[in-house]
């Protein structure tokens, strides 16, 4: 499509067909444009607020809602769903902080993820192999381990008040009060996310299955063996997510990362990735997570009591969301 209609003298992006193929083949430009109108708000709302530092404070907040979002994004790709990242996210967040002290923080980081990869490992050969439904395998899954990390807390008799303070750096610090430390882990993550969707055979099958499992089989990709890796690999993320977040807000418990569940599909959606499968970018879904941390930013400087917040703050969730899945499926 050429960026000039000769025949009006006007793009043809202006126009309502033209949207329409702008939200369909490049998403990110009307998300920044969003995300914009979204920053100008806060300042009309609270002149000054908006500032290098405050810039600085909404990505930082949005790191480990953008890499639970990020689990959202892979498995949403091929049509499937991961309820459990909130469970995984908290159980591995609590579970260093309790082992820290007796294996250090490089050993009880890596029991964390070797627990967390087999919870999604779990969740991948329930899905892949014995065919149960994502939301289904990965809501009751986020069951089982929040039972798990109650005994476990019940056997350590600990609250999870221990948080390492390298996790408290990477979470919570920024370079000169504005750039979030957390950006040296997220930003290679991030990299990795994007260049395997776009760059791998991984990736494509990712793509393929969501697009048509079946075409996918009878070409000879074997669905079950990708969506176990897939789950593994969504419950490792959710398990960094944990430890990112646990340092933001200096707190570990089992159930830290529960309400950042909902959040993280709403990430994705209003990130452009398709609920159906076969459609989504992880570039979409990075900037879907700041902007729903800008509107909660919004909600919070206009006072609203924490009730108030979760209504407006779901509605705006279902009309974007709503509204994006309408345009882009015309």
């Amino acid at each position: 499509m050429s960026v000039i209609d000769t025949s009006t003298g006007r793009s043809p992006w202006l126009s309502a067909a033209g949207m329409k193929a702008l939200f369909r083949e490049r998403p990110i430009i009307p998300l920044l444009g969003l995300l914009a109108l979204l920053v100008i708000l806060s300042q009309v709302i609270r002149p000054g607020i908006v500032t290098p530092n405050w810039a600085g404070v909404m990505i930082r907040t949005a790191v480990p809602l953008a890499i639970l979002a990020g689990c959202q994004t892979i498995t949403m790709l091929t049509g499937g769903i991961d309820l459990s990242v909130g469970a995984v996210a908290s159980m591995s967040g609590f579970l260093v902080a309790t082992l820290v002290g007796d294996t250090g923080l490089a050993g009880a980081i890596v029991i964390a993820l070797v627990v967390a990869a087999l919870f999604g490992l779990v969740n991948g050969i329930g899905a892949g192999v014995f065919r149960v439904h994502p939301l289904i395998m990965t809501l009751a899954m986020s069951l089982v381990v929040l039972g798990l990390a109650n005994v476990w807390q019940l056997i350590r008799v600990q609250t999870g008040s221990g948080v390492p303070p390298e996790f408290r750096t990477i979470g919570a610090d920024m370079f000169f009060g504005v750039i979030p430390v957390s950006l040296l882990l997220f930003a290679p993550l991030a990299l990795l996310i994007v260049y395997t969707l776009n760059r791998t055979g991984f990736g494509r099958l990712l793509y393929a299955i969501g697009d048509n499992e079946v075409a996918s089989r009878l070409s000879g990709a074997k669905s079950w063996q990708v969506l176990t890796v897939l789950y593994v690999i969504s419950a490792v993320l959710a398990g960094v997510a944990g430890f990112v977040l646990s340092g933001l807000t200096n707190t570990a418990s089992v159930t830290l990362a529960d309400s950042a569940v909902l959040p993280s599909v709403a990430a994705a959606v209003i990130g452009g990735t398709s609920i159906f499968g076969g459609r989504g970018t992880y570039t979409g879904t990075m900037v879907g997570a700041l902007i729903l941390t800008v509107i909660t930013s919004i909600l919070s400087s206009l006072g609203y009591p924490e009730a108030v917040r979760q209504i407006l703050f779901g509605a705006m969730i279902v009309l974007v969301a709503a509204a994006y899945t309408r345009i882009v499926g015309e």
